[in-house]
């Protein structure tokens, strides 16, 4: 009987495609675990109106870990024109499967390490090792819009003396989002953040809002982000508004270490650090809860690429390293990152990103002999 039970979702497009070259380096690893194919994705949306059956999460609530491939998103529109036939007209919704898994299964903490390997030729600069902390469940990703407006909530938001601003616009002409932070969002994640930092000693959490605007989330985020610093007094702690931390992101990126933030601008930022290391082909994330994480390369599913194997898998291979790491099993994550950063230095095998010709599957079993 194997030691893990890993939920293994290639999703749809390059998703396949990388997930297979994973499992190349994780086999030559000789990693103990029995993995459990499951549906998830556009097609599986398509022929049967839920991208995330319940199947597949019945499955999540009985496995150690599941790694995730790629999945295609559209807007709800276009979403229902590709339903089969026979589902079209009955009410289905598509929502992104990842989100809903976040939010199921309170996968609060978002770590997306964005590392500069020595001799990759799209590093932006050499020398930026940055992990953000995005959290994972609430903020505008909560879902909890409206358009049209209803009547009674019209009715309680101008009791607020800024909606004076919008008295003349109809209730079917305004769309509102609701951002939503709470005391025990704001908790983990910045919790989760100083707790990485302690552990693999790191010297600074910066933390990244925009409080002098948007006062009351931002606030929350701030205040509570303060009274848990104050818990680490070893470890330097500093706050950066959202779009001077871009800005300084690009101008002086080894000024950061790790960074803690909310779902939506870690969202942003987190895309922004990948691009200083090469770009989404290399950008791993981990959504880790208390009873379960789910790892996964950030790229999209690029349909026009699927099924020829040309992308980059590295992300993918360095999300199953996070695993690993998350398993606690720590010498087969350092294996697995040590024969990656040896692979990038020496610049043999690359694929078209890098300026290579090689294949996803070339790239992994050359990661895979240098394991």
């Amino acid at each position: 009987m194997a030691k893990y039970k890993i939920a293994w979702m290639p999703g749809d497009g390059i998703g396949i495609d990388v997930m297979d070259a994973t499992r190349i380096v994780l086999d030559v690893l000789k990693f103990d675990a029995e993995y459990i194919f499951t549906d998830i994705g556009w097609e599986i949306w398509r022929k049967e109106g839920d991208p995330l059956p319940k199947r597949t999460i019945d499955l999540l609530n009985s496995v150690d870990a599941a790694l995730f491939g790629a999945i295609t998103s559209k807007p709800k529109d276009e979403a229902e024109a590709e339903l089969l036939p026979e589902l079209k007209g009955k009410g289905y919704k598509y929502i992104s499967p990842i989100v809903r898994m976040r939010q199921m299964f309170n996968l609060y903490s978002n770590i997306r390490p964005c590392k500069a390997y020595k001799g990759n030729p799209l590093n932006f600069k050499d020398d930026i090792d940055i992990v953000v902390f995005r959290e994972n469940t609430e903020d505008l990703y909560s879902a909890v819009e409206f358009f049209p407006v209803p009547e009674d909530l019209r009715i309680l938001l101008n009791k607020h003396p800024k909606m004076k601003d919008f008295a003349n616009d109809p209730n079917d002409e305004m769309a509102l989002s609701l951002r939503i932070i709470t005391k025990d969002g704001c908790t983990n994640i910045v919790r989760s953040a100083f707790e990485y930092a302690k552990k693999y000693r790191r010297k600074k959490v910066t933390l990244i809002e925009k409080p002098n605007v948007i006062r009351e989330t931002s606030g929350m985020m701030t205040r509570i982000a303060r009274a848990i610093s104050r818990e680490y007094p070893e470890i330097k702690f500093d706050e950066v508004n959202v779009d001077a931390a871009c800005m300084w992101l690009v101008k002086n990126p080894e000024s950061f270490d790790v960074i803690v933030t909310s779902n939506m601008f870690g969202d942003i930022v987190s895309d922004l650090a990948a691009q200083l290391v090469g770009g989404l082909g290399f950008a791993s994330s981990g959504n880790i809860g208390d009873k379960l994480a789910i790892f996964e390369p950030t790229h999209g599913s690029a349909p026009k690429y699927a099924g020829q194997y040309k992308v980059n898998p590295i992300a993918c291979i360095l999300a199953a390293k996070l695993m690993l790491d998350y398993l606690k099993e720590e010498k087969a994550a350092v294996r697995i990152e040590n024969a990656i950063a040896r692979v990038i230095a020496e610049g043999k095998i690359r694929t078209y990103d890098m300026g290579g010709k090689n294949t996803s599957l070339e790239v992994a079993r050359e990661i895979a002999s240098n394991l």
